[in-house]
């Protein structure tokens, strides 16, 4: 990619067609979450959400807006703000289906998928009920060893992965730093899309700081400049979560009432945070 034609917010919504799988970060990890909001805005229909390898406001807000049919994760939550609502609710409803799972075991799936092979053997789930409740993990011999049970997980290979990250250049490549899950989820994907706080006119990987924490543009489909693109989780390194509004998020979206009422009057930060 040779001169970044950078994107529109609604551009890469648009990318994201009803019904595909769409790998997403854990809150810390940079939530492309004007995204989210143009899905939102958009209807978006039956997403089956991935947690790379847990998922946070973005899914709550997602499956509150009815856009989402399944979710495979090893947690929904708030953190420290507290539970879910709006995903508990689903559950509850049986709005949504799940498809419980753990951190290794994602972790895994993504690893097959970004090696091309169609599983990838792992021992820590063994013993746990999630496999009786998981009919496409197999558990094997170990075919070089006696009595030495294995447990084979199946290849996740999502149809997008969707993230945002402080920074990327005008040649594609996005700077991820030391946030290798979202390095995972772009080798597993399909297509990955990123918004980002800002396009800098030099080449990361030409760059020693940047280039251990770069990923090419060979595996970004597109970029979008977005400042604040990751308010209210905040952003590793740039800003902090706005608690504040997350805590305003958690108390209203306990009911149908509220939850409309914060998707109309978000609050969103006048100001984009400072560049570093």
């Amino acid at each position: 990619m040779s001169g970044l034609q950078a994107d529109s917010i609604d551009a890469l919504a648009a990318q994201v067609p009803d019904g595909a799988s769409l790998a997403l970060p854990p809150d810390y990890s940079g939530c492309a979450m004007t995204v989210v909001r143009a899905l939102i805005h958009r209807g978006a229909r039956d997403l089956n959400l991935i947690g790379v390898p847990q998922l946070g406001l973005q899914a709550d807000l997602l499956i509150g807006a009815g856009c989402v049919a399944t979710v495979e994760t090893a947690a929904v939550t708030l953190g420290e703000i507290g539970p879910a609502p709006r995903f508990t609710r689903a559950i509850r409803a049986g709005a949504i289906r799940i498809r419980d799972s753990t951190c290794p075991a994602i972790h895994a799936g993504l690893q097959a998928a970004e090696k091309g092979i169609p599983f990838m053997p792992l021992r820590g789930v063994l013993g746990s009920d999630l496999i009786t409740h998981r009919p496409g993990w197999k558990v094997i011999d170990n075919p070089f060893a006696s009595d030495d049970p294995l447990l084979l997980v199946p290849a996740i290979r999502p149809d997008i992965a969707l993230f945002h990250t402080p920074l990327a250049d005008v040649h594609g490549n996005v700077w991820v730093g030391v946030r290798r899950e979202l390095m995972l989820a772009a080798h597993a994907a399909r297509h990955t899309l990123v918004t980002t706080e800002r396009i800098t006119q030099e080449n990361l990987l030409a760059d020693e700081r940047y280039a251990p924490g770069t990923l090419p543009a060979l595996y970004v489909s597109s970029v979008a400049e977005a400042p604040n693109g990751a308010w209210p989780v905040g952003l590793w390194g740039r800003y902090p979560p706005d608690i504040g509004n997350l805590e305003r998020y958690a108390r209203m979206a306990s009911t149908d009432e509220g939850f409309a009422l914060y998707l109309d009057q978000p609050r969103e930060p006048a100001e984009p945070a400072p560049a570093r």
